[in-house]
Order: C-alpha cells, then sequence, then structure tokens
C-alpha cells in the first residue's frame, strides 16, 4: 500500500537519504527544507510522487501549510518523520542562553510543533507512523555534548509519553537513534560554543577536536541508516526504541550496565522511603 510521507530536513544527510529510499520504494513524499531550492531535484525526477514545501520547525505556521499540501496533493498523511535538527558541542559552563535556546528551539520545540501540526491528520485516517530522529546521544550523556544531549534526550521522553497517547488511535511511535553517520552533522550543522575556557580541554574540548578531525569521516552510512527506518516504518509491529549502527548498540548496552549497577549498589538503601 502507498504510503504518504511528510520529512523535515531533507535537503542534506539523513532527511535527504531517506527521502530517496522513500521515493524509490514507490511512496508520496512531501519533501521539506528551509531553502527549497535544495530540493528542486526531487521535483524534476519524482513529479507524479512528490511536492516540496519550506519548512522551518521555528516556525509552526509553515508546518501548517506543509500538511495542508499533502491533504491537497496526497489526501492525507501517513508517516511524519521530524528528522531536522544540529548539534552543539561544548563545555556547560561554555554554552550562552542565546545558543542553548535556539537549539531548543529547533530540535525540541520545532519537533512538537510539527507533530502537533500533523496528528490531525493521522488520526483522521486511524493509522500512521511518527518517527522522531534521536541519536546515540539521546540515550547517554557525553562531555561536550551536555546541550545536545538534554535536547534529545527530551525527544526521547516526549516520544514514549505520545508513544502511549497515540498508540489507542492507531498511530506508532518510532525513536531512531542514529550513530556517527557521514553527514554534515560536524560540519556544518554543528555549532560550536562561542566560549572556551581553558578548564574543560581535556572534557569538552576534546570533543571540538574530534569534530574537527572527524567531519566527513564518520562510519556510518546515512543511506543504510534510512533503510532501517524505512523497514521500520514499514512493520507490522515497529520498535518504539530503533539503535542504528553498532556504536549505538555499544551504548545502549553501557547505559543498561551501568544503570543496573547503581541500582543494584543503593537498592537497600534508597528503595525504603514510601511513609
Amino acid at each position: 500500500m502507498t504510503k504518504t510521507w511528510l520529512i523535515t530536513g531533507c535537503s542534506n544527510g539523513l532527511g535527504r537519504s531517506l527521502a530517496e529510499a522513500v521515493l524509490g520504494d514507490g511512496d508520496q513524499l512531501v519533501a521539506t527544507a528551509r531553502n527549497v531550492d535544495t530540493l528542486q531535484d526531487f521535483e524534476r525526477r519524482y513529479p507524479q510522487q512528490v511536492r516540496i514545501a519550506e519548512l522551518d520547525v521555528t516556525r509552526p505556521e509553515t508546518a501548517v501549510r506543509a500538511v495542508a499540501i499533502a491533504q491537497e496533493a496526497f489526501g492525507g498523511l501517513d508517516v511524519l518523520v521530524n528528522n531536522a535538527g544540529y548539534g552543539m558541542i561544548g563545555a556547560v559552563e561554555e554554552g550562552s542562553a542565546e545558543e542553548y535556546r535556539a537549539l531548543f528551539d529547533t530540535n525540541v520545540f520545532g519537533l512538537i510543533e510539527v507533530t502537533k501540526a500533523v496528528l490531525p491528520a493521522l488520526r483522521r485516517r486511524g493509522a500512521g507512523r511518527i518517527v522522531n530522529v534521536s541519536s546515540g546521544a539521546g540515550i547517554s550523556g557525553s562531555a561536550g555534548y551536555g546541550y545536545y544531549n538534554a535536547s534529545k534526550f527530551a525527544v526521547e521522553g516526549l516520544s514514549e509519553a505520545l508513544a502511549q497517547e497515540v498508540s489507542p488511535l492507531g498511530i506508532a511511535v518510532i525513536i531512531a537513534k542514529p550513530g556517527p553517520s557521514r553527514t554534515a552533522f560536524l560540519g556544518r550543522s554543528a555549532v560550536l560554543a562561542a566560549q572556551e575556557l581553558a578548564a574543560y580541554a581535556q572534557t569538552a574540548g576534546m570533543k571540538r577536536q574530534y569534530s574537527k578531525r572527524n567531519d566527513g569521516l564518520q562510519k556510518g552510512d546515512p543511506a543504510k541508516a534510512a533503510a532501517v527506518i524505512l523497514n521500520a516504518v514499514n512493520s507490522d509491529r515497529p520498535p518504539l526504541h530503533l539503535p542504528i549502527g553498532a556504536v549505538v548498540f555499544d551504548i545502549v548496552d553501557k547505559k543498561i550496565a551501568a544503570l543496573k549497577q547503581d541500582a543494584d549498589a543503593w537498592r537497600s538503601v534508597a528503595s525504603h522511603t514510601d511513609f
């Protein structure tokens, strides 16, 4: 059965790879980006399957218009992928309010606004999928990624709650957690905190160096990650949590082990706190 998708952030990286996979699978797509000029080739190559729309997740009215385009062109929506977002590198003390609030406006509040714009269309269908793109950074915190971790932890918690709310309506939520992929994430899609303090040179500072050395050298293939997401969306029983890449499965295993170790060590002391 042909599905209609709306994907945010299709201009490059995972969003573009996923758009290619969706169209290659014969589905219909509203491809969105802040700059629609980056999407013109989709319209030329797939004139019957695709519509393009300007969508800036920090401007909710653009999400409403994109949903309207899906309704007019394809009669509704089946899948939303909240992919748009960017990274921020710097110690917690180094980040400015302007920097981390802008990060949350895109990664968290923008995702919320797009989801709210799409939900009525999915409820009308009585079915659908919402894919919220998190990260390995949404599983475990790491020095230098604190603000990015916080934004993705927020996406994880919101998605888990949303999944419980919409499951009775026939809608499934998938939290996609890709690892390091060969995208612009460490380049133009990442912000370095403007302030850099010598005290954090051996912790957060190492992440600054990592981003400079590894931009364009990440092991992950965004096309293969997109294929995994497509497979999960098409599944009769899609997972709520979808780690993608060996690195992320390693993060999951270490996080579970660390949680269990602390819980086991403190259970006898900290579990007896009821009246």
